[in-house]
């Protein structure tokens, strides 16, 4: 075989045992029993070895060079680029580290979902302590071998060719409005009579009943995936078995639906990816920006928008037996775009989000630089919310035991959902130029315009363009803080 043709089977190798590692992490998170977590921190310990120790072996360095060296047309040498890059963050670190990463996230996480139920932030702290020493050893090795700063490193395994200078430049613009228009949105708001509740209970049964029916709407293939239920809601699995997760709330049907949304553009993401690339890096989503703004323009863009929630609105009422002019469509509008200063990051309104997406990216940084002392967290949690979002949490389990990212190793992962919804905002202003009928469409419950457009501007790309170019392509122009916030100002001021 020639090179390029062995390194694509060694990928393919590796990618699969990826993917039964996304199986088991999906098991642990909505299935497994809790007396199990021991034994699964050592089998995702021991898949994840498997694969670094195929990624990292001399023999895959030296395929690379080969088919480099073969010389190839400009699509191949994409794709051999990205083997490269794949191979060198790998070889950066020691298959000791990723084992004992992998265990310690494993443990913490357990660790996590108890104190999370409890409120009990020290509980995890001596979990969470080696959680954090050996992230500290990933993105130094990281850094050294990649000429990165040690968090610049990190945050380029979640979308590469982004900086924490990036982010910095992008988030002080943020900070300079968005406090302000949160306010001017709440008083805006309260010019009106408050959004009249839906009366429940919804019983869970019914609500994942309705969930799954506006996935198929959506364009959910059941024949590939499914829904279920976890502390979390993700999306993980394979592009071929996609897995949802969301958590219901028996008191507001809403809660539970659009975070359903939202993973299930997640998951449409991964369904629409270059199937002739499937199982090596080009054939993988570009980062977590660039898949944060396609659930992002399903749940935030489309799905509160007048159009969808129109069509939305009667469908909920028959699903759920309403009556009255709280089940009408202009009322279910208001609800899904109503704006608060929430606690909760997922719960959060897209004016308010970002806030809390800038206050993770400041103490994450200052816990890996050792600036901030893991026991000191929850009170720097706390004065950052109210700094940022002008709210208090009466607890840990609404501060910062709300995420499982961290406990779970995740740094640097943070910045990703923003740069995501800023995306999103302008890929979906985009498609409305671009694409006669959209708004029609979604008033029908038919996304197959925006989903087309998505396709052939953003799916199709797997990761063979920076995310800054797919977006350049995609809109005409580089990322536009200032677009995103003509979108809420129109949103939230100007109805």
């Amino acid at each position: 075989m020639q090179a390029y043709d062995r390194l694509l089977e060694r990928f393919r190798r590796i990618a699969i045992l990826g993917e039964a590692t996304g199986m088991l992490h999906w098991d642990a998170a909505a299935v497994m029993p809790d007396g199990g977590g021991e034994a699964r921190a050592e089998q995702l310990a021991t898949l994840r070895e498997m694969a670094h120790a195929l990624l990292v072996a001399p023999e895959t360095g030296d395929l690379v060079a080969d088919a480099e060296a073969a010389g190839s047309d400009p699509d191949r040498r994409c794709r051999i680029a990205l083997m490269r890059r794949r191979w060198r963050r790998a070889t950066a670190v020691p298959g000791d580290l990723v084992a004992a990463l992998s265990r310690a996230a494993s443990r913490c996480e357990a660790a996590w979902r108890a104190a999370r139920a409890g409120g009990d932030y020290a509980a995890v702290v001596p979990f969470f302590t080696e959680v954090l020493a050996r992230t500290r050893d990933e993105a130094a090795a990281l850094g050294q071998a990649l000429d990165l700063p040690p968090y610049d490193a990190l945050i380029d395994g979640y979308e590469p060719g982004l900086t924490a200078q990036d982010c910095a430049a992008v988030f002080d613009r943020l900070q300079s409005f968005l406090p302000d228009l949160l306010g001017q949105a709440i008083d805006h708001q309260a010019l009106a009579p408050p959004p009249m509740p839906l009366a429940g209970p919804f019983p869970v049964p019914r609500q994942a009943d309705f969930a799954r029916t506006m996935m198929a709407a959506l364009g959910f293939d059941f024949r590939h995936g499914r829904l279920d239920v976890s502390a979390h809601p993700f999306c993980g699995g394979t592009p071929d078995d996609v897995r949802i997760t969301t958590r219901y709330d028996e008191g507001d049907f809403l809660t539970g639906l659009l975070g359903v949304l939202h993973e299930t553009g997640h998951a449409l993401y991964e369904r629409g990816l270059p199937r002739d690339l499937r199982h090596q890096p080009a054939g993988e989503a570009r980062g977590m920006a660039v898949h944060e703004s396609q659930s992002l323009i399903i749940e935030m863009q489309a799905c509160r928008g007048r159009e969808f929630t129109g069509w939305m609105a009667p469908r909920a009422r028959a699903a759920f037996g309403g009556t009255g002019p709280a089940w009408s469509s202009e009322n279910i509008h208001r609800l899904v775009t109503r704006v608060s200063r929430g606690l909760i990051r997922v719960d959060a309104n897209e004016i308010a989000y970002p806030l809390h997406i800038i206050l993770r990216f400041r103490l994450e940084q200052a816990l890996l630089s050792g600036d901030l002392p893991l026991p000191d967290l929850p009170g720097a949690w706390n004065e950052g919310m109210v700094e940022l979002v002008g709210i208090r949490p009466d607890g840990d389990r609404d501060g910062c035991l709300q995420d499982i990212h961290w406990y779970d190793g995740a740094f640097g992962y943070f910045p990703t959902y923003t740069f995501g919804a800023l995306m999103a905002a302008q890929l979906f202003a985009a498609a409305r130029d671009a694409v006669p009928g959209l708004g029609q469409g979604l008033a029908a419950g038919d996304f197959s315009p925006l989903l087309g457009w998505l396709g052939s501007h953003v799916h199709a790309h797997g990761a063979t363009l920076p995310w800054n170019e797919i977006l350049c392509r995609a809109t005409g122009r580089p990322l536009d803080v200032d677009l995103f916030r003509r979108h809420l100002e129109q949103r939230y001021l100007d109805r």
